[in-house]
């Protein structure tokens, strides 16, 4: 009797760990506000800053609706889903100002910052109402979204640059630069109140991967790979959050015939029949308050005579958690990703750590700009997003695997493994800390005894 009393208060005790509830979500009203507050702050914190280390005094982007530049939905307000027939924005920093003048070339405002500047009645043709106040302001450098590099900075159409190089003089057009780096250093510089919620967000994001790689959705024999992946899609839309990928779980076997540690990452796995035994793989991201995370976790499925993870797995897994501590300790303010990355895989060398490193940066993108730091089908250097440098206040992806011989298993194990970061400028912090130890499917089972 004394037995089942305790047996009962432990389980008390276990189960708001095991059966929490999701961090809260605000409505989309709220989600809304917290948006165009951090957009205002932006705008008047990280602009500036950022044109001032770029070297260029106007900014100016052109979107027409339906054919968003990226760069431009960042700057449009919540309630603002697309631009509006065509959308211009122009961002002069005067010399000596440490403020930006927005003006919106446009039939409206654009959100609290960015003013309207062109009247229709008094002139209707609104190139030459742009063109105008180019001339006015005479700037030293003119950057639009024209970027080798990068896609996201890519955003200017080619119908709208002929369009302006017809309203524009030669000595301006002359004056004309890529906007590229302005572009990515906008894109990826995190905000104090940003950062302040980023670590919420993948609190948000590591809730979900827990219950869905556990007894609550997994029952052995039964559940597929695809139904596990559906109920993370189904999850996301009832907790009123998007995703920017299709979420993928897959399997490793002890099977040594079985060579999911050779796939291509460019194959998505065929759906199978999860088996006790299985070390389960999960690749999420959800997307909030138009922040994305990036996570990749291991869950493994206790056969009926197992309570905990077998040691043999978790040492493979140990030597992932090392190979991220190598990587995060290469964040070197100034150094490219392909410096980061050769730097890491030397001394992956040195301690004979098999793997690869394929590590990107995490903003209003998951896949987001800033220095890439390795590919998953090119670990050497990467041309042109490989050689931007590391700055501060920004967020990555830590992504990368670790190919480790497990001699139960008579094959080679991959550990792959993805945290969201924050880089300070010195040092590199898990937004939610990061997996230590691979899930137990189901959890908790050491308080039922033998």
């Amino acid at each position: 009797m004394k037995q089942l009393l305790l047996n009962f208060i432990i389980l008390l005790v276990l189960s708001p760990l095991v059966f929490a509830q999701s961090p809260a979500i605000l409505t989309q009203r709220a989600q809304a506000t917290v948006v165009d507050q951090w957009l205002e702050e932006r705008i008047q914190t990280v602009l500036p800053q950022i044109m001032e280390r770029e070297g260029i005094d106007m900014w100016l982007i052109i979107s027409r609706e339906y054919n968003e530049d990226p760069v431009i939905r960042t700057f449009l307000p919540a309630t603002w889903f697309a631009a509006r027939r065509r959308t211009m924005l122009l961002m002069y920093k005067a010399p000596g100002s440490s403020q930006v003048e927005a003006l919106a070339v446009a039939r409206y405002d654009v959100g609290k910052s960015f003013k309207k500047a062109w009247d229709p009645d008094t002139e209707p043709d609104q190139w030459k109402a742009l063109a105008q106040l180019i001339e006015e302001r005479n700037p030293r450098k003119l950057a639009l979204n024209i970027a080798d590099n990068y896609g996201h900075a890519d955003g200017l159409t080619v119908t709208d640059h002929e369009q302006l190089k017809k309203y524009l003089s030669q000595a301006t057009m002359s004056k004309v630069v890529s906007g590229e780096r302005l572009s990515v250093g906008w894109l990826e510089t995190r905000t104090p109140s940003e950062m302040a919620t980023y670590k919420h967000l993948q609190t948000i994001a590591n809730s979900i991967i827990s219950d869905g790689l556990s007894e609550k959705v997994i029952t052995p024999g039964v559940t597929t790979t695809d139904d596990v992946v559906w109920w993370y899609r189904e999850r996301i839309k009832e907790l009123k959050l998007d995703t920017w990928f299709q979420p993928t779980v897959d399997i490793q076997r002890p099977d040594p015939e079985s060579k999911e540690h050779l796939r291509s990452f460019a194959v998505r796995p065929e759906s199978q029949v999860i088996m006790p035994g299985d070390l389960l793989h999960i690749d999420f991201g959800i997307t909030y308050l138009r922040l994305n995370t990036d996570t990749q976790q291991l869950a493994y499925v206790l056969k009926p005579d197992e309570k905990e993870v077998p040691k043999y797995l978790n040492d493979a897994f140990k030597v992932g958690n090392r190979l991220q501590d190598i990587l995060t300790s290469q964040f070197i303010t100034g150094r490219t990703g392909n410096e980061i990355l050769k730097a890491t895989r030397n001394i992956m060398e040195k301690e004979g750590i098999k793997g690869s490193i394929y590590s990107h940066p995490l903003g209003y993108h998951g896949h987001a700009s800033g220095p890439s730091i390795g590919m998953w089908d090119n670990q050497g250097d990467t041309k042109g997003a490989g050689d931007y440098p590391l700055f501060p206040n920004t967020a990555y992806a830590i992504e990368l695997n670790a190919v480790v011989f497990v001699k139960e298993w008579n094959k080679e194990v991959r550990i792959m493994l993805e945290e969201g970061a924050f880089f300070d400028g010195e040092k590199v912090t898990y937004l939610d800390g990061r997996q230590k130890e691979i899930m137990a499917i189901p959890r908790h089972r050491n308080y039922l005894g033998n």
